[in-house]
């Protein structure tokens, strides 16, 4: 089965880094465009970076400049490096993999990983 697996997430002090990990298992990774999404309390899950296959980027407003998404096609991995970390980063980080057809759209989570930025 498909299995999307964070990891990298912590408390970090504000200014401060972190690097997030997802390791896809059970479909074809380089076919797939990936996402980072976020949820803070009481707020509605947001897409904060998303490659596409080809490895295009985009991101959120409020990352730009500070994070960085990545994929490793050899390794069936996409990262998102987060620097200088800001309290309202704050929230459960999900990786997402997203593929649409003519005939079909798959988009899988997995289960979120914790980042919190507080002194």
């Amino acid at each position: 089965q498909v299995q999307l697996v964070e990891s990298g997430g912590g408390l970090v002090q504000p200014g401060g880094s972190l690097r997030l990990s997802c390791a896809a298992s059970g479909i074809i990774f380089n076919i797939y465009a990936m996402g980072w999404y976020r949820q803070a309390p009481g707020k509605q899950r947001e897409l904060v970076a998303k490659i596409t296959s080809g490895g295009s980027a985009d991101y959120v407003d409020s990352v730009k400049g500070r994070f960085t998404i990545s994929r490793d096609n050899a390794k069936n991995t996409v990262y998102l490096q987060m620097n200088s970390l800001k309290p309202e980063d704050t929230a459960v980080y999900y990786c997402n993999a997203n593929r649409r057809t003519l005939l079909a759209t798959n988009d899988y989570w997995g289960q979120g990983t914790q980042v919190t930025v507080s002194s």
